[in-house]
């Protein structure tokens, strides 16, 4: 047997890497972030503790790279031809592909939504999260400018509440909810 090549080292150093994170994201979503130890983490993903701070310094570490990863999924449906600027197409396809996501990443939003809801957890990471989801709220404030809607940044502010509380509400409740018909709605707000 020869001996791996560094090609192959990387491959499982992301293996053990996905595995952590997709364990932490599983555990903080269900379990909470502050009910979740790195002794859990490790447990329920079968390594050792000290592989963890091979890739992480710490349990907030873990965190942030998992609400920064989830965040990149989303944002690759902001403006998706990259010009800096959002036409009515691109923001009908980001909140199809946004709420698309929701069904198929739900863990990643029920943690979203629970440090959202715990102040501790939240100010833990919200200056990062603010920083990032800046452009992306100018990206919006500059759409609704160039609609002529009389308070762009509150129309802003609304579309993402208003999705903030559509994805809650699937969340809880993913059998009843009528997620494509809220979509739609949603949609035909801004035709």
């Amino acid at each position: 047997m020869s001996p791996r090549t560094e090609q192959q080292y990387e491959e499982i150093r992301e293996e053990k890497k996905k595995l952590i994170m997709d364990t932490a994201l599983q555990l903080f979503a269900n379990e909470g972030y502050h009910n979740t130890s790195i002794d859990q983490i490790a447990r329920t993903a079968g390594i050792s503790k000290g592989l963890i701070y091979n890739y992480f310094t710490s349990k907030e570490q873990l965190l942030q790279s998992l609400i920064f990863s989830g965040f990149d999924e989303f944002a690759q449906f902001f403006d998706p031809n990259r010009d800096g600027v959002i036409e009515k197409e691109e923001l009908h396809y980001l909140l199809r592909e946004m709420f698309k996501l929701l069904k198929e990443k739900m863990s990643v939003w029920k943690l979203y939504f629970g440090i959202m809801l715990q102040p501790q957890v939240m100010k833990m990471v919200e200056k990062e999260v603010y920083q990032y989801a800046l452009p992306y709220l100018k990206l919006l404030v500059d759409y609704f400018k160039k609609e002529g809607k009389e308070n762009p940044y509150l129309e802003a502010r609304f579309l993402s509440a208003v999705g903030d509380g559509i994805g809650m509400h699937y969340i809880t409740d993913p059998d009843n909810f009528p997620l494509e018909e809220c979509v739609e709605k949603l949609i035909a707000l801004y035709q």
